[in-house]
């Protein structure tokens, strides 16, 4: 399987120089996801210290932005990394979308699909001529003169690669997507028997197989830091599985292990006023739990679980070294990780 690593923890200043660390060592993708910073300006930063290396975002929320908006600023990049963007996009949540970004929500998997056929259609008219006519349900692209056309370029439509929770989504990816991003909060349980059918139906959909998509590696893999308390970092993932745990949209994982109580239990104390809740909600994360949805332990340990849990089944996984980690440690488990790619 290939390796990503994601540029979210290099201040802005730096992510040229850690672009250009990430290829050296030998990760194939470098990330930047719509948290605290655009992805997009980051990735701009990492095209020109790179050559290799792809640049993906993990991901950008699309009903953040309209497809027009979002097409301008994936071809700049898609041309300033001579073809090596890959967008990766997904939802978001109502609140966020609604209450953060000030945009509309409805019907997400139905939007995500009109989304997808705009933005390769406006793609398609800046690059081969055919003349943007989408009138969707939830959006309308009839315009498009010269003076606003981009001039073509010979890399081709950026790959989309869709993040998912859920089955309706995850058939979706299947459908038009080119990745499948499962999100963090799953399980090796989940990913086996609810997300792989569910993509498996998407692809017979669209008359695709598995080789078809990339899939990247579903729950949380996170590499502890030797010279810092493993206790205070697994307690870190521990209120990120309570966090995830609360919402709603993420309740069926945890049903189908059998801890929907946890659900209702984190969801109640997640709306409470306390200003400790988010520590009482992490309390009840044990370590059954954080270890069905964590892969954690040192750079060697995780990369042998990550290999043992989905060795041949994905793709592609998110490896994050320590600071300090030796090259010759990363090499290794970089080596680990691409042996146990799918056949």
């Amino acid at each position: 399987m290939q390796t990503s690593v994601h540029a979210g923890a290099a201040p802005s200043a730096d992510v040229a120089a850690f672009a250009a660390w990430a290829e050296q060592a030998g990760f194939d993708t470098i990330s930047s996801a719509e948290v605290d910073h655009d992805p997009f300006l980051r990735l701009a930063l990492a095209a020109p210290a790179t050559s290799r290396a792809r640049l993906a975002t993990g991901i950008a929320v699309a009903f953040a932005r309209t497809p027009m908006a979002l097409a301008y600023v994936t071809n700049d990049l898609q041309i300033l990394s001579g073809g090596r963007f890959v967008l990766g996009l997904g939802t978001q949540t109502r609140p966020h979308i609604t209450r953060r970004f000030g945009m509309e929500w409805s019907r997400p998997a139905a939007r995500m699909r009109e989304y997808i056929t705009a933005l390769r259609a406006i793609w398609d008219d800046w690059n081969t001529g055919k003349e943007v006519r989408h009138e969707g349900e939830f959006y309308r692209h009839t315009l498009m003169t010269a003076t606003f056309r981009p001039e073509p370029h010979p890399h081709g439509n950026p790959p989309i690669h869709l993040a998912a929770v859920g089955p309706l989504m995850t058939r979706l990816a299947g459908e038009v997507a080119d990745g499948l991003i499962p999100h963090g909060f799953s399980t090796e349980r989940y990913f086996r028997e609810i997300t792989l059918p569910a993509l498996e139906e998407g692809l017979a959909r669209s008359g695709r197989d598995r080789s078809d998509v990339v899939v990247h590696c579903p729950g949380f893999v996170h590499v502890l830091d030797p010279a810092e308390d493993a206790e205070q970092q697994r307690r870190v993932l521990r209120g990120r599985i309570a966090f995830y745990g609360s919402t709603p949209a993420y309740r069926g994982v945890l049903a189908l292990h059998g801890w929907e109580d946890l659900h209702q239990r984190l969801h109640a104390l997640s709306v409470r006023p306390e200003a400790d809740r988010w520590d009482r909600m992490a309390d009840l994360i044990d370590d059954e739990v954080l270890d069905t949805f964590c892969v954690s332990g040192s750079l060697t340990e995780v990369a042998a679980e990550v290999a043992r849990r989905f060795g041949g089944l994905i793709d592609q996984v998110a490896l994050q070294p320590p600071p300090g980690a030796s090259a010759a440690d990363i090499g290794a488990a970089l080596a680990t990780l691409r042996e146990a790619g799918r056949p």
